[in-house]
């Protein structure tokens, strides 16, 4: 079954001055983050996918350069249709946004520029998560 909640982006701020520039994200709601890692891209071959969560939630920014990142909204865990639509979207850290991608997705991205470097926060522990992880192959569903 189908969670309602849909992906969803957080536009950040930036102010700027003769000290240098701060960007920031006051409309995103961290009680719910119980931990935070950094992936690192050294170039634009590697592709992460799929690895799917039927509840745990997570927040991924770009702090330096950019992504692709592709998700499929599973239908049925244990025996996924081979042709759901994706939803892609290009973050970059210029941008200063956040992608909200609540349970129910499968996840998949790739560096658009190498040596990019994105924050992912999770609203699950580490043994939560692995309680909660599906993981399928990287030519499913997308063409990368």
């Amino acid at each position: 079954m189908l969670s309602n909640l849909k992906a969803q982006i957080i536009i950040g701020e930036k102010h700027s001055d003769f000290r240098g520039s701060l960007r920031y994200f006051n409309d995103f709601d961290l009680s719910a983050v119980k931990r935070l890692y950094i992936l690192e891209h050294p170039d634009t071959q590697v592709v992460r996918a799929w690895q799917g969560h039927r509840y745990e939630k997570k927040w991924f920014n770009v702090v330096a350069g950019g992504f692709e990142v592709v998700l499929i909204r599973i239908d049925n865990w244990l025996s996924p249709s081979e042709n759901i639509p994706p939803e892609e979207y290009s973050l970059t850290s210029s941008e200063n946004h956040i992608l909200h991608v609540p349970g129910g997705y499968a996840t998949g991205f790739r560096a658009s520029e190498p040596n990019s470097k994105m924050l992912v926060f999770s609203n699950f522990s580490v043994e939560e998560s692995q309680e909660d992880d599906y993981r399928f192959d990287a030519k499913k569903w997308f063409k990368w």
